[in-house]
């Protein structure tokens, strides 16, 4: 039986089990508990009353955070022309369609892909490889795009993509423990407003069941989640 170290104990103890705490208040407790000595992300998440199995019930989407993520994303951009001078302009670390043989012999120093859509039939030849890893550009989550610029420049001040896995659950960063309050708590309630705005019209019931915050070695601490609900 998998038991905590005398940290974690000790960091659990700030919040109360079967408490669900208003959002600031959570993640207070979060920042006061972190106890490693590293800056700690910051994570949500949200249990969803969806079935992923079926499509019209699949959520994913994107969102800005505001106070960014604390993390420096590597942007590879596929594009040519004055896509890829437009791409290095908005500062995207690799950019031109060179770089797709590079994956071919195994490169992936990168964290976001985006691609103008005249670049995709090449890139779909390497589905094998990106897609298992997240990797693989997606117009839904605006990273297929001819608006380069403007991809790349959200991408690097802190959009991430989010989606719902096989068990109903959402899982995203919010910052770092580092942060101030003020950060993580705007952070975390443009995450939950798109969240709100990505329900399907298929899901029934309540929508959103569960939500917690945590750092990335602390305690998950459970959220109010009555105002999502009268909202959804």
């Amino acid at each position: 039986m998998k038991t905590h170290g005398k940290k974690y104990r000790a960091a659990a103890k700030n919040r109360v089990l079967d408490t669900q705490y208003q959002a600031r208040q959570a993640l207070e407790i979060v920042k006061s508990s972190a106890f490693a000595k590293f800056d700690e992300t910051v994570e949500a998440v949200v249990r969803l009353g969806v079935d992923p199995r079926h499509a019209d019930q699949v959520v994913r989407g994107t969102v800005v955070l505001p106070a960014g993520t604390g993390s420096s994303v590597r942007v590879l951009v596929i594009a040519v022309g004055d896509k890829a001078r437009e791409a290095e302009a908005a500062g995207a670390d690799y950019v031109g369609a060179e770089y797709l043989q590079k994956i071919k012999d195994g490169w992936l120093e990168f964290d976001v892909l985006i691609a103008t859509p005249d670049q995709m039939g090449q890139l779909g030849q390497l589905g094998r490889v990106l897609g298992p890893r997240g990797l693989m550009p997606n117009p839904k989550a605006g990273t297929v795009t001819f608006n380069i610029g403007q991809a790349v420049r959200e991408t690097k001040a802190g959009k991430i993509e989010f989606r719902v896995d096989k068990g109903g659950n959402v899982h995203v960063p919010l910052g770092k423990v580092s942060f101030a309050i003020e950060a993580l708590e705007t952070n975390f309630t443009a995450f939950m407003d798109q969240i709100i705005r990505s329900k399907p019209a298929a899901a029934k019931g309540v929508y959103v069941r569960n939500v917690s915050v945590s750092s990335t070695m602390g305690p998950g601490v459970a959220v109010d989640t009555t105002p999502y609900r009268l909202r959804a």
